[in-house]
């Protein structure tokens, strides 16, 4: 340190990784361990608050007492100290095994101020930095066995290549989903979420919410699930979600008919099961969310990266936040080896001509699926089949679109029916009576649905899609189908 240095940081005055001490007390290994808790800093030895120089004599006994105090933290900070002038500068370098505490406490830094952390901030301390686990802490609320679900747990041991023969209370411990203590089986939160009966008595944010919109935007909603039965369950019923409202097209290749979905679901398992898998579970205010607009489907899960981890990490490193949940889906085939989440989804929608997924990286983990784009006309596909019409899963025809590539489906006769007839405004008891159906669920998803997805038909109430006052109207883009089609 140059005269210069010194002069800077007298006039700067403390701050965030700056302290001035006129002498030395006990006190200072608060200073140690805010210090060390966050980016580390300097303290000045015999300098006033007011960044007036005082002075201190440096002795062999002052240094000794210093390197005591920083050396009976928890764990021991790390410092250095030099002599400048009348000043004694201690360095103290950020802890690489956060959080550091001393005998008043935990400390970090706030600005210019040195706080002891609160039972909470100590909580959230703890959780960022992975010094506890959310899926290894027991859940003290959970009473074993009447909140156990024997029904769920029998079904995972099935598909898992775990013999049934053991008893089930040595499983459940083998498995880290529980711990004995005192003759009581003790459950941990991992297990919490595979086995209980109602998930979400203990953690409200147990559930994953599938919202299908109408168009590109988040602004109306065609349909909203919220699954909370657990974290195999919830799996597969937003999947089931997700196929009822995307479309399905098929290739013919000589007389073989394969059925093509418009998006990889084989990537789209497995980026549902990485975001139950990574999120922050201690993060009690969001949840799992999956979004399917006319153009993109995103699946996001709170909690960002973990701690150790970047983008560029991405397929290269693995971080498992929650290793015990992660082995849990290992065990039942839900996923593979650890670090070949990434490279899996994108391997599995390359190989399939699908778009690569693409990654967001905010307060939450988003990946973004892109669907396959398949014209009326029977686009060429990269392996050079043909590619047919898209179809409903029922065999039903789908509804008028357009496509990207600007090319179009033709509709069928009761599609076109139901745009003539909204030309007035119709309840869905009109149109169900128009075409002669009676099944409303099947009557919105192949027909209904498909015609507001394309801006072909528009609700009278938007934002209440299921009201009882709904009622459908034909848009401009549906009046100029049906004179294409000369409908009257």
């Amino acid at each position: 340190m140059k005269q210069a240095d010194l002069d800077i940081l007298l006039r700067e005055g403390e701050g965030s990784m700056l302290e001035y001490k006129e002498s030395l007390s006990s006190s200072i290994a608060r200073e140690f361990v805010a210090f060390a808790n966050t980016a580390g800093g300097r303290i000045l030895l015999g300098v006033k608050d007011d960044g007036s120089v005082k002075g201190i004599e440096d002795t062999n006994s002052l240094r000794a007492r210093i390197q005591d105090i920083a050396r009976h933290c928890d764990p021991p900070v790390k410092i250095l100290i030099k002599r400048f002038d009348k000043i004694i500068v201690v360095n103290v370098r950020e802890s690489d095994k956060k959080p550091v505490q001393c005998s008043d406490g935990f400390f970090w830094r706030q600005g210019a101020v040195t706080q002891k952390l609160t039972r909470n901030e100590i909580r959230i301390f703890f959780q960022k930095e992975g010094a506890i686990r959310f899926d290894l802490t027991i859940c003290p609320k959970f009473n074993y066995p009447d909140d156990f679900d024997k029904e769920k747990y029998n079904r995972w041991l099935k598909i898992s290549d775990i013999s049934p023969k053991s008893k089930t209370d040595d499983i459940l411990v083998n498995i880290d989903a529980a711990e004995r203590s005192g003759g009581r089986l003790l459950f941990r939160d991992a297990g919490v979420l595979f086995f209980a009966n109602e998930p979400r008595r203990f953690f409200n944010q147990a559930y994953i919410t599938c919202i299908l919109f109408k168009g590109t935007t988040n602004v109306h909603i065609l349909d909203r699930k919220d699954f909370t039965n657990g974290a195999v369950s919830d799996i597969e019923e937003s999947l089931r979600f997700i196929e009822r409202n995307t479309r399905m097209a098929y290739r013919i290749e000589q007389l073989r008919r394969d059925e093509i979905p418009e998006y990889p679901m084989a990537a789209i398992r497995e980026a549902i099961t990485n975001a139950v898998m990574h999120r922050d579970w201690f993060n009690e205010g969001a949840n799992v969310f999956i979004e399917i607009y006319s153009d993109r489907i995103c699946i996001s899960n709170p909690g960002g990266l973990p701690p150790g981890m970047h983008q560029s990490d991405l397929g290269h490193k693995s971080v498992r936040r929650n290793p015990i949940i992660a082995d849990l889906f290992h065990r039942i085939g839900f996923i593979e080896k650890a670090g070949t989440g990434i490279p899996r989804m994108r391997q599995e929608a390359l190989e399939l001509g699908y778009p690569e997924p693409q990654f967001q990286i905010d307060g939450f983990f988003s990946v973004i699926f892109l669907p396959m784009i398949v014209s009326e006309d029977g686009e060429q596909h990269q392996d050079g089949t043909k590619m047919a019409p898209s179809w409903h899963q029922d065999g039903t025809k789908m509804a008028p679109s357009w496509h990207q590539d600007g090319t179009k489906i033709i509709p069928n006769q009761e599609q076109l029916k139901i745009l003539n007839r909204c030309l007035n405004e119709s309840s869905l008891v009109d149109l169900l009576s128009l075409i002669g159906r009676s099944d409303r669920s099947k009557f919105r998803k192949n027909l209904l649905i498909p015609l507001i997805q394309d801006d072909l038909i528009e609700m009278t109430l938007p934002d209440k899609p299921k009201s009882k006052n709904q009622k459908y109207k034909t848009t401009d883009p549906g009046r100029m189908l049906l004179e294409k089609y000369q409908v009257k």
